[in-house]
């Protein structure tokens, strides 16, 4: 046939590489079109943003005593951690801190694929580590409660004045790393949930990470969409007197 295409013909040289550019294009073309937002990842829009204040860098406590201090704290005071501290906290997780965007939490190729949420008395936040802001949604007061049935139970959970909840979309690293994606996220949220906890003895509080969860429980408590990947419950507060 004269309109026969040879590969072998010096018009259509394909080589190894050119195939294997084609398909590798097409497999990210298609992980990008599925690859939600970095920002609006709740199935509605927040009903307010608000800023943070700004992280202090010098802390009252050294890195080598927050370490020897860290311990898991289960009980908490009634008292909700204030704004500063849970900017603080936040910062702490996923927070920039140089001009090329990188963060406190080590992310595989900086493509930065966790999602960072807290959850208060009456208001679900989503940080927002660009300007250091948080979306905020009106929530029920028996939110953390609620969470804690997902949490199997755990009464860490449910009493908590604050919780921090870590997340993760794994297709933004998929995108570069394939099979490898979801263990190098997991071990990002590893390395986030580890801020967490010490900041929090920083601040003079106490902290437990809880990793007994449902996904989809706690997707649909959040009202997240399927697109995020649950890691981390880290319940925070003053931790409650010996004897209490």
């Amino acid at each position: 046939m004269a309109d026969r295409l040879d590969v072998r013909s010096p018009r259509l040289r394909l080589t190894r590489r050119h195939v294997s550019a084609l398909l590798l294009g097409g497999l990210a073309a298609a992980g990008c079109a599925t690859m939600p937002s970095k920002r609006h990842l709740s199935q509605r829009p927040p009903d307010r943003v608000v800023s943070l204040p700004q992280p202090q860098p010098l802390g009252v406590l050294s890195l080598t005593e927050a370490l020897a201090r860290r311990q898991s704290v289960r009980e908490f005071e009634l008292t909700t951690p204030t704004t500063p501290q849970i900017g603080q906290l936040l910062w702490a997780a996923q927070g920039i801190t140089r001009s090329s965007g990188g963060r406190t939490a080590p992310s595989a190729g900086a493509l930065y694929p966790l999602e960072v949420y807290a959850v208060t008395r009456g208001t679900l936040w989503h940080y927002l580590p660009d300007g250091h802001r948080a979306e905020q949604w009106d929530a029920p007061a028996t939110l953390a409660a609620e969470l804690g049935d997902a949490a199997v139970g755990q009464d860490a959970v449910s009493s908590a004045p604050l919780l921090v909840v870590i997340t993760g979309v794994v297709d933004r690293t998929y995108a570069k790393y394939r099979g490898r994606a979801a263990q190098f996220v997991t071990l990002e949220a590893g390395h986030c949930a580890q801020n967490v906890l010490l900041a929090a003895v920083a601040l003079g509080l106490g902290a437990v990470p809880v990793g007994a969860l449902s996904d989809e429980a706690v997707r649909r408590r959040l009202g997240l969409t399927d697109a995020l990947t649950p890691y981390y419950l880290v319940p925070v507060g003053t931790p409650r007197a010996a004897g209490e």
